[in-house]
């Protein structure tokens, strides 16, 4: 009887070991290839559980998820002008055909990544060869990446690869090329800026001069306007002046002559240095009564 249990008892280890053995589970993530005898017999892409026959099969999996191929180090191309650039890239991937991916590369994704590099390389340098320093940096950026990601995905399908996106993160001059460019661009600009400062000191002087010359024409127009009013102010005063006095010349001389007087004597330490029989003092000598005389 106790040897009868240990026998079901091995029994039911063994068959649980097996069944373990027998059973796999597939991530979402993830495709799964089994193997018998080193011959691909399934491939599997959906996720779930599944069964394979112990010691004989064997699975392996793959990344199902989009991979990124980016580049350490900036690759140096020539453009259309023969210029040297440096092209910082990267590439987006993903395997939708496990069973030829495992036949053209064995599975092994360093090998992948190098065939992968190696077509887009050749497709820029192809396409920069093609193109300017000005294309490739702003001009015609996008279509670049647009043709260089369908071109590499015609190579990369014959390896059960999809290039999703191919994009040129920086393009740039070397270092060597663009110390000149910058010192030719600076060059340039102070030039532009010495010739704007030319020319707004030129019409500076042109403004300063027109405003100087109206200035001028306002000041004598003013000053023409005035002694036009002046004199005419002074001719209808005079005109008053001859209405008021008309009647009566001699008190008009005698009020000129007092008006006179104040004027003369409105300090006393003036002095008038004058002859006694002056014409000035002719009021101050005769009365009214003496006119006759």
């Amino acid at each position: 009887m106790s040897s009868r249990l240990n026998f079901m008892g091995a029994l039911l280890a063994t068959l649980f070991i097996v069944l373990a053995m027998s059973i796999f589970t597939v991530d979402q993530r993830q495709f799964a290839l089994v193997f018998q005898l080193g011959e691909v017999k399934q491939v599997i892409t959906e996720p779930g559980l599944n069964f394979k026959i112990p010691l004989i099969q064997n699975v392996r999996y793959f990344e199902k998820r989009i991979i990124t191929l980016d580049n350490n180090d900036p690759e140096r191309f020539i453009t259309s002008e023969k210029k040297n650039v440096l092209v910082d890239s990267f590439i987006k991937w993903r395997i939708v055909d496990p069973k030829l991916y495992y036949i053209s590369v064995g599975g092994d994704e360093a090998r992948a990544r190098i065939r992968l590099n190696q077509t887009v390389n050749a497709g820029l340098r192809e396409e920069f060869g093609k193109r300017t320093v000005h294309d490739v940096v702003s001009g015609e950026r996008d279509q670049v990446m647009t043709q260089m990601r369908e071109k590499a995905d015609i190579d990369a399908r014959t390896i059960g690869v999809q290039i999703v996106d191919v994009r040129l993160k920086r393009v740039e001059l070397p270092n060597e090329v663009s110390d000149a460019v910058y010192r030719r661009m600076e060059a340039e600009r102070k030039r532009v800026a010495n010739e704007l400062r030319s020319e707004g000191s030129a019409e500076a002087e042109k403004i300063r001069a027109d405003a100087d010359r109206q200035r001028e024409v306002i000041v004598a127009e003013a000053y023409r306007d005035a002694q036009k009013a002046k004199g005419e102010g002074d001719a209808k005063a005079s005109s008053i002046y001859a209405q008021a006095f008309s009647p009566n010349p001699e008190f008009y001389a005698f009020y000129r002559s007092l008006e006179a007087y104040r004027g003369s004597f409105t300090n006393k330490t003036d002095i008038l240095v004058v002859e006694p029989n002056s014409e000035f003092f002719k009021y101050m000598k005769n009365s009214g009564h003496d006119k006759g005389k």
